[in-house]
């Protein structure tokens, strides 16, 4: 390439999970293609992404306020707590249509190969909540991956004390798959099939 501001938007695209050199190549020029007024439209939906969406205090969700809508929500079972990996793993299963819960989302799992504890993760929230709140029912929705796996396990014990029924989502999502990406129709069978962790 031979402009370096050119090259700089190249180099961005490339940072971004999933956009290898060509398709970044690919989007610079799409981005050059542009209108003024559309690359200004794009620019301040980054910015604004980055202002207004934050972490709700309770749930740990995304949101543009303090409290997430899901959070919110006066018809939401409070009884029923779901666990999730990411903000994304709450838009895939509320796509499905099946949970009428909260969630609790970890914002990562337990990774050592990558430096990732216990205490790097949303746990002390969810103690919490449960100490505070009448939970009845803990699904654990964690990606069946080995990280995933081994997050579920620590937390179910960590909240066996506390007599609350663990389970996790059933099979049907395969090993080392993400819930973000399964089909609604799995997720659905996935939640209602969910077994008692012990």
């Amino acid at each position: 390439m031979s402009t370096k501001s050119l090259e700089r938007l190249v180099d961005e695209f490339n940072k971004l999970p999933g956009i290898g050199r060509k398709t970044a190549q690919r989007l610079a020029f799409f981005v050059m293609e542009m209108d003024k007024s559309e690359v200004e439209r794009f620019s301040k939906a980054l910015f604004e992404v980055k202002e207004k969406i934050k972490r709700c205090k309770i749930c740990g969700n995304l949101s543009e306020g303090n409290i997430c809508d899901i959070c919110e929500n006066e018809y939401r079972d409070k009884k029923i707590l779901c666990v999730v990996e990411e903000p994304r793993d709450v838009i895939a299963m509320e796509k499905s249509r099946t949970f009428n819960g909260l969630y609790h989302v970890l914002h990562g799992k337990i990774d050592p190969l990558n430096g990732i504890g216990v205490d790097d993760l949303n746990l002390k929230p969810l103690l919490q909540r449960i100490t505070k709140n009448e939970i009845e029912e803990i699904i654990l929705a964690l990606n069946p991956d080995l990280e995933g796996e081994t997050t579920g396990m620590y937390i179910s014990k960590l909240l066996k004390p506390f007599g609350i029924k663990i389970t996790k989502i059933a099979s049907g999502i395969p090993m080392g798959g993400n819930i973000e990406f399964t089909d609604t129709a799995t997720l659905t069978k996935s939640l209602e099939g969910r077994i008692e962790v012990r």
